[in-house]
């Protein structure tokens, strides 16, 4: 037992023995510097910098653009690329779909598999030979009433002109005062409203998220596309609530408002509405009050 302890204590010994490390002057052997040093402290030493060079490096690579000269690592323009690829492939496949079933429509009429539909012969030839002058055509007062009803709702009715729209209608984000309007000849294509920080911003309308992110100049952002060419955009939130590619329903809270970003001086929602690629006012078609 003895035996084995000596060379323990031997070795223990050899990593504490204390040496100097001198640096002289070659020419004059002047001593310039000196350090005193142990093997462990030598060991401890040449370990921490290993490990401080393997991070530093790691670190290096990983968040500055040299990462996509490694193998492995895709750049920035073949991601751009490869989503760019994905929403073509899939905007084809939808536009397949529908020539599919147009095709499979004309070729059910070509081969005579439609159903034929039953005709009331007596009531075609009553209903040609009822004379429409002797009919009531003064409106009811059920009628007038939802005439009135619809007037009101297609006041802040975007598409009040178009058939397939006429019930698309657009709901205020959050209620305030305006603080900067809408303002062409100034290149401010939207409205900033002055809430409260923290208070709940809802989407206008039915839509898709297309992009929530954080930007330098506008803190975090959220745009979300609606149907009939209609983009709405949300500026400095505090928070977002839904992600890119999450489905909304009109009111449904998507952000939080706040005063992020380097182009505010407070808490306030600045909203922009687009049609077709072109900004409109968007108090012409919503009540912010």
């Amino acid at each position: 037992m003895a035996a084995k302890k000596k060379p323990k204590k031997k070795f223990a010994k050899k990593l504490l023995h204390k040496y100097r490390l001198v640096i002289l002057n070659e020419d004059t052997f002047e001593e310039r510097l000196s350090f005193k040093l142990t093997r462990l402290n030598v060991f401890v030493l040449t370990m921490l910098s290993a490990i401080f060079l393997i991070a530093g490096t790691t670190l290096f690579i990983a968040f500055t653009p040299l990462r996509e000269y490694i193998p492995g690592y895709s750049s920035t323009a073949l991601k751009k690329q490869a989503v760019k690829l994905s929403y073509q492939t899939d905007s084809l496949q939808k536009v397949i779909e529908v020539n599919e079933r147009y095709f499979a429509s004309i070729k059910k009429v070509l081969q005579g598999e439609i159903n034929p539909t039953d005709f009331n012969r007596d009531s075609i030839i009553e209903t040609a030979q009822a004379d429409v002058s002797q009919r009531d055509l003064q409106p009811s007062k059920a009628d007038s009433l939802l005439r009135d009803k619809v007037d009101k709702e297609d006041k802040f009715n975007l598409f009040e002109s178009a058939t397939s729209a006429s019930k698309f209608i657009l709901f205020p984000p959050v209620n305030g005062t305006i603080s900067e309007p809408y303002n062409a000849d100034k290149k401010h294509y939207a409205i900033d409203i002055v809430v409260a920080k923290d208070t709940p911003i809802k989407s206008t309308a039915d839509g898709t998220v297309i992009f929530a992110e954080w930007t330098a100049e506008t803190g975090y952002v959220i745009i979300i596309e609606h149907s009939y060419g209609l983009i709405s955009v949300y500026k400095h939130n505090a928070s977002l609530t839904k992600s890119q590619g999450d489905l909304v329903k009109a009111g449904e809270v998507i952000a939080t408002a706040g005063n992020t970003g380097e182009l505010t001086t407070g808490p306030h929602l600045h909203f922009e509405l687009w049609s077709d690629g072109y900004p409109i006012n968007p108090t012409n078609f919503i009540d912010f009050k």
